[in-house]
Order: C-alpha cells, then sequence, then structure tokens
C-alpha cells in the first residue's frame, strides 16, 4: 500500500508539473503569435527565439527526469515559464537584444543541467570556500580597476568585465560565492552559535565574535562595492541576505536591528558622497518636481503602472518605451502597463512560490546545516533581488539598478540565476 502511494503521489507530481509547463507553453506561444500580428517582418525571429525556448523546455524537461527523479517538481517549470515572459518582453520592448537574451537562455540552461546532475559542484562550494572567496574578492578587485561599461557612456557605472563583444558582470557571480562561504562559515560554527544563544536565554545580548566578526565583514565588503563601484543594489542585496543567514544559524534578533542600523549608516555615508545614491534617494522622496528631468525614468514607470489597470493595455497595446532602459530596469513596469494587475500577481506568486520551496528544501536539510543554509542563502538571493527591483519601479524603496531576476535582459544575470536554480535542484534531490 505504501509503494502504491507514493507511485500515485508521483505520478500526479509528473502530472502536475506537465500541466504547468503545457499552461506556461501555451501562454508564451500566444503572445509571440500576437506579436508577429503586430509586426509581421519579425516573423523568422520570433520563431527562432520561440524554438530556442521549446528547446529548453524539453531538453530540461527530459535530463532532469532521467538524472533527477527525486527532485522539487516546481522550480523548473515557474523559472522555465518566467524566462520565457522575460523573452517575450525583450522581444517586444528591443528586439535586437531579443536573439542575444534567447543565446543566454540556451547557455544558461545547459549551466543549470551541469549543476543539477553532477554532484561535485556542492562538494567543491563547501570543501574550497576560502578559494571561492578571495577569488570572488579577485574578481571585485579586477572590476575596480579594469571594470567598464558595454554603453561606453561617461559617468556610467563601470560594473563589467568585457571580452571582446561579451561582457559579465562579477558581482552576479559573486552572488553566489559569499552565500556559498557564508553557509559553509555558519554551518562550521552552528552548534557553538545555537549554544551560546540557548545558554545565554537573551538572544538580544547573546553577541559573540562569531557573529560581529562576520557581520563587520560583510557590512564592508558592500561599502567597498558601493564606494568604488556606486553599485546600490549589489551592496544592498549581499548585506540583506547575510542577515537572513546569521538571523537563520543563531536566531539573533539583534543581528536584524544592528544589521538595519549598519544600512542607515551606509546610505547615510552614500548619499554625503556620492551623487548618483543621492539622486536616487532624493528622486525616491519626491519626484514630481523633476518629473520631466532627474525622475523621468522613474515617474514614466509610475504612469505605467496606473496605465495598466487591471486587465493591462494587451501585448504591444500600451507605451513603455517611454522608460528609458526599460526591457532592463522597468521590465516590471512594462508588464504591468500591459499586463495589467494580473500580470503583477502572476509574477509575485511565481517568485513566492520560488522562494517558498527553497525554503521548504532548506527544512528538510536541517541534519545538514551547509545544505539548509545554502539553500536558505540562495532562494533568498532571488528573493531580495526581486523585491529591490520591484519596490523601487513603484516608489516603495529607492532605485538600486538590480535586474528583475529570469525576466530582464542580461546575461550574467541570468546564467547566475539559472545556476541558482540548479543548485536548489541538486538540494532538492538529495533529500529523498
Amino acid at each position: 500500500m505504501t509503494i502504491l502511494t507514493h507511485s500515485i503521489r508521483k505520478a500526479t507530481t509528473l502530472g502536475s508539473q506537465q500541466i504547468l509547463l503545457l499552461i506556461a507553453g501555451v501562454f508564451i506561444l500566444i503572445n509571440f503569435i500576437s506579436l508577429s500580428l503586430l509586426r509581421p517582418d519579425d516573423l523568422s525571429s520570433h520563431i527562432s527565439i520561440l524554438t530556442v525556448w521549446v528547446i529548453c523546455v524539453l531538453s530540461g524537461q527530459f535530463l532532469l527526469d532521467r538524472y533527477l527523479p527525486n527532485r522539487d517538481k516546481l522550480l523548473f517549470p515557474i523559472v522555465i515559464f518566467l524566462s520565457g515572459w522575460g523573452l517575450v518582453m525583450i522581444t517586444r520592448l528591443e528586439p535586437p537584444f531579443a536573439d542575444k537574451q534567447s543565446v543566454w537562455l540556451l547557455v544558461s540552461v545547459v549551466a543549470m543541467l551541469i549543476v543539477a546532475i553532477l554532484p561535485q559542484p556542492l562538494r567543491w562550494l563547501r570543501n574550497y570556500r576560502y578559494l571561492w572567496f578571495f577569488g570572488g574578492l579577485t574578481l571585485l578587485l579586477s572590476t575596480i580597476v579594469l571594470g567598464s561599461n558595454p554603453s561606453g557612456q561617461a559617468g556610467t557605472p563601470q560594473l563589467w568585465l568585457g571580452f571582446g563583444s561579451i561582457y559579465f558582470q562579477p558581482s552576479e557571480a559573486l552572488k553566489i560565492i559569499l552565500v556559498a562561504f557564508l553557509a559553509s562559515y555558519l554551518a562550521e560554527q552552528y552548534p557553538a552559535l545555537r549554544a551560546e544563544g540557548l545558554v545565554s536565554g537573551n538572544r538580544l545580548l547573546a553577541l559573540s565574535p562569531r557573529v560581529v566578526g562576520p557581520v563587520i565583514l560583510m557590512w564592508s565588503i558592500s561599502v567597498v562595492v558601493l564606494v568604488w563601484q556606486r553599485d546600490l543594489g549589489a551592496a544592498m542585496l549581499f548585506f540583506a541576505v547575510f542577515l537572513i543567514l546569521v538571523y537563520a544559524a543563531g536566531g539573533y534578533t539583534m543581528i536584524i536591528v544592528g544589521g538595519a542600523l549598519l544600512i542607515v549608516i551606509a546610505a547615510i555615508i552614500a548619499y554625503a558622497g556620492f551623487a548618483v545614491v543621492r539622486l536616487r534617494i532624493d528622486i525616491w522622496i519626491n519626484p514630481w518636481p523633476e518629473s520631466d528631468g532627474r525622475a523621468f525614468q522613474l515617474v514614466q514607470s509610475l504612469q505605467a503602472f496606473a496605465s495598466g489597470g487591471i486587465f493591462g493595455q494587451g501585448i504591444g497595446q500600451g507605451a513603455p518605451n517611454y522608460i528609458p532602459v526599460v526591457h532592463s530596469d522597468f521590465v516590471f513596469a512594462a508588464i504591468a502597463e500591459e499586463y495589467g494587475l494580473l500580470g503583477i500577481i502572476s509574477i509575485l506568486t511565481a517568485i513566492a512560490a520560488f522562494t517558498v520551496r527553497g525554503l521548504q528544501i532548506a527544512a528538510r536539510q536541517q541534519d545538514h546545516p551547509f545544505y539548509a543554509f545554502l539553500a536558505i542563502g540562495l532562494c533568498s538571493l532571488i528573493a531580495i533581488q526581486s523585491i529591490l527591483i520591484m519596490g523601487g519601479t513603484i516608489r516603495l524603496l529607492p532605485l538600486t539598478g538590480v535586474t528583475l531576476p529570469f525576466l530582464s535582459y542580461g546575461g550574467s544575470s541570468l546564467l547566475t540565476s539559472f545556476i541558482i536554480v540548479g543548485l536548489l535542484l541538486r538540494l532538492s534531490s538529495l533529500e529523498a
């Protein structure tokens, strides 16, 4: 009876997964048909982009079913749906970039499958944590010294390393490296951290060098990123994910309070010393006096949300291209205008489901602290990055310039996000 119940549950899960992928496929197909009716001259390009997405779906599904049958069955359908929607939006907003994004999607899915199927990546992340850590810092320093910007405009943040016509943003890789390093460190210190908190009986005061030292280290790295790269988004993301991991390890409430104070201190320093940070905070507080100047991008984003209504204008029927760099920083606003509140709710639901599944993977790895902390950190990266950019586009938070995972244009961001998915898929298969 137990074997029969397990078989039925497994068949039901597989059926649900296939249904989700079918729904995603129908949605993406209808959108590409709509775009082709609006732009018949681009039909061949639309077919090639859609074909790449279908290849990614079928090959990913087949190989994961073969090599990781016990994995979490919802992660891949969620992210492939979001990435397909991202291809639709980039094709609609900036057609020349859509072909590049489809190639990056193919590369990203291959990377995801390698990380998910092979057992070595998890061991490498844990056993060589210091090598990864110092390698990541070297990448960061290389960007500070040799960084460039694909746009070539003077005065723009130099956040990329270029190799010919290919550009990569090292801060994307640094996200995974730092999470793996912290997960390994906290797993090693986990018994002592929990014991100190339980013995003291007061987690507001139970702060040891094991906790304070890493907090200061990560805050310093975040400040370096902020000062030399003027990358507000990456700095906030690094530090916020770190606070979540330390809180998960020790349960110290003071970590959250102290971390918030350090963020405020860093923000004050950055506001006083850097024009780009001062600009983003000023237009966040009150964008309307400069709606035709420095705050033009944010104001146009707010108008896009307002014009979308509940059901949206329809794909290709809105005017999101008035927003500068809409395909990268403000794709969420474009979706709001053309898909309305229903589109926003769909994205929020997908990201929330992804985060919950990641936390469930962590919860089932209680006997393996490294795996648990790694899962928490990885799903937190996606969740916090999404919150930062979505909050920025609707003026709940200052603009940070990070991408919306799986949806925004950006090869290095897409590749990093799918590697995160691959690691989570591998972790989920370990629990069976």
